[in-house]
């Protein structure tokens, strides 16, 4: 005999062991913080350093659209925030090609931007750097825009 206080069969083992890779289960899937939804921009906003003027130019391209900056050509593919009452994360897929001389395209870059972290896969060219600053959607009309027939000037009182 066992000269032990206590002393388990192997079916209070195996229901134990069950309990314990249940309990720890429920535990992890109820610690993880919720998923943030992302939220798909129609437009990309971009800025441009040209380091022979030493400007930076700020630029919005929509998404699969491309817009010429310098010799290079920016084309986002997808352009993710997060809603306002989430940590800011804003990221998009882009493609980058240079326009040479001769007129043919050599893609130079091809990856995730991160507007938090510009450095990261920022697009480092000899004359340009590109990065993304924000992801965003059109701005909607005002009433004064949407009204065709409202007269752009205000008319003259009439003298009675």
């Amino acid at each position: 005999m066992c000269g032990c206080a206590w002393r388990l069969t192997l079916s209070d083992l195996g229901t134990r062991m069950g309990a314990l890779l249940l309990g720890c289960i429920y535990l992890s899937a109820h610690s993880l913080p919720a998923a943030a939804n992302k939220i798909e921009n129609p437009i990309a906003v971009f800025a441009g350093l040209d380091k022979i003027t030493a400007t930076i130019t700020t630029f919005e391209v929509p998404v699969n659209k491309t817009k010429q900056f310098g010799t290079l050509q920016v084309t986002p593919r997808i352009c993710y925030t997060r809603p306002i009452t989430e940590a800011p994360k804003t990221t998009s897929f882009v493609e980058v090609n240079e326009v040479l001389l001769n007129g043919n395209r050599n893609r130079i870059f091809t990856g995730w931007m991160f507007a938090a972290s510009p450095g990261l896969n920022a697009v480092e060219h000899p004359v340009y750097d590109v990065w993304l600053t924000n992801c965003k959607t059109p701005a909607a009309e005002t009433s004064e825009e949407s009204a065709p027939n409202s007269p752009s000037t205000p008319s003259a009182p009439s003298n009675n």
